[in-house]
């Protein structure tokens, strides 16, 4: 059974109702996986089919897509064909036991809901197993989805439990992963239109990549006004403050694993060694608003998510 102390809940509690009054979540099971509803209108689909489960589309205020079509969708207008593995919001690694799960060569496979709730924060709660392609089960993922809504941005939190269920389980020294966006096409930097990266230490577009940061904010037009999508590591979280692979092209992930291709070393480094029956958890916020440019505020609601307690899955 979950405990929380009642400390804990009254932080939770005074987060919920600091929130518009007006937010209200339902949850709509389907046969692909999930609808996450937010006062009768879409916001985003949990969507549970192999390579690996994604949320997609992800809606923003307005609801304005905030994340690529492709490969999800092959034609949409204007949007280049590269890199189909980035799918929408996604969480894999390119190096677990040997296997290529980021871009292909595993699969992250749902394997139950362990909680649907709705209110004003709804909660999707479910169990994946992380499988090689000739079938060998490598770790298994208990992940906690939270969405919620403040009066210009909507936040979806991630509390991942990786669990070395059936061995141990190394998690390989590699820039390609692990928590991931690929942002809207006129988004990003590269497309010239006003996209913009900065982080929580003041580096912006190129600089801010492979570097540690608490949050980076990654914004653009969508729709002739400007949104964005921040993306917070909570002080808990595995390898915090994590590095990341931010790219003026569309990608934006927080990488907790590699350190040899994001600081320049010649040699692999260790990675990351999980003995059977250990864990890890890493804890994310996804902020995606309307027109946060400033660093002051990203701050504010970061301070905010950081002092909140996590909750394991």
């Amino acid at each position: 059974m979950l405990k929380v102390n009642s400390a804990a809940l009254s932080v939770f509690m005074l987060g919920i109702f600091s929130m518009p009054l007006q937010a209200q979540f339902q949850l709509e099971k389907h046969d692909a996986g999930v609808r996450v509803m937010l006062n009768g209108q879409m916001m985003t689909d949990y969507l549970t089919a192999a390579p690996s489960p994604i949320l997609w589309p992800l809606l923003g205020p307005d609801s304005v897509k905030l994340t690529r079509d492709f490969p999800m969708i092959a034609d949409t207008e204007g949007e280049k064909r590269d890199h189909p593995h980035h799918r929408s919001l996604w969480f894999t690694h390119g190096l677990v036991n040997g296997t290529d799960f980021w871009h292909k060569g595993g699969k992250v496979n749902h394997r139950e809901f362990t909680q649907l709730s709705d209110g004003p924060v709804a909660v999707i709660g479910s169990t994946n197993v992380w499988t090689k392609d000739e079938g060998e089960d490598v770790l298994t993922e208990r992940r906690r989805m939270s969405f919620g809504a403040g009066e210009n941005y909507r936040w979806i939190d991630f509390d991942i439990r990786l669990v070395a269920q059936f061995g141990d389980v190394h998690f390989g020294d590699t820039k390609e992963g692990a928590f991931a966006v690929r942002v809207a096409e006129t988004m990003k930097v590269e497309a010239r239109k006003g996209g913009k990266i900065v982080n929580s230490f003041g580096k912006k577009d190129l600089l801010a990549w492979r570097q540690p940061a608490t949050w980076v904010n990654y914004t653009g037009p969508v729709c002739e006004k400007t949104y964005g999508i921040a993306m917070f590591s909570h002080p808990s979280s595995f390898g915090h403050p994590v590095r990341w692979h931010v790219r003026t092209y569309g990608l934006f992930a927080a990488n907790p694993f590699g350190e040899k291709q994001f600081t320049g070393g010649y040699e692999e480094g260790p990675g990351v060694q999980l003995k059977q029956g250990e864990e890890l958890s890493l804890h994310f916020r996804v902020v995606l608003h309307k027109e946060i440019t400033d660093g002051e505020t990203i701050s504010k609601l970061y301070d905010e998510y950081a002092k909140q307690p996590v909750i394991q899955p």
